[in-house]
């Protein structure tokens, strides 16, 4: 796989975490029945399944310490989210905090063009706030170099 292929299924990975995270808060499905059921989606066939397969566990399982941080980040109650942007958030901040092989800014910009495709019409300047001040926070000396 190359460089740019692995970067491109990555990111079609995030997209779909995007949406797993999203159903998990709308419908209530356990993780272990999200992973099942996106494995057999055709999108599955394109994205980074071992990013997928590692990260969806590990975000349901810390959900709620990740979202302790970020309640700490953001400027309003953590339940006005609107769901896409806290699925958004719960993938930045488990990569920021967990990913250190994903560059910050990496983080960043994924961030915002998760956002931009199936968030709100501003709401990629939120997210992109908000991880900066999370990538700020947790790779202090990533960002201060």
């Amino acid at each position: 796989m190359t460089k740019a292929t692995s970067s491109g299924a990555r990111t079609r990975a995030r997209e779909l975490l995007v949406q797993a995270l999203y159903q998990k808060q709308i419908a209530g499905h356990e993780c272990a029945e999200l992973l099942e059921q996106f494995h057999e989606q055709a999108a599955y066939e394109r994205v980074d399944k071992e990013f997928f397969d590692k990260s969806l566990p590990i975000i349901c399982e810390s959900q709620e310490s990740l979202e302790i941080k970020i309640d700490g980040l953001i400027d309003r109650p953590l339940e006005q989210l609107d769901p896409i942007e806290l699925s958004v958030l719960l993938i930045g901040v488990y990569e920021l905090e967990s990913r250190i092989d994903v560059p910050y800014r990496v983080v960043i910009n994924e961030g915002v063009n998760l956002a931009k495709r199936f968030g709100a019409l501003d709401g990629h300047k939120y997210i992109n706030a908000c991880l900066d001040v999370a990538a700020q926070s947790l790779r202090s000396t990533e960002t201060s170099g």
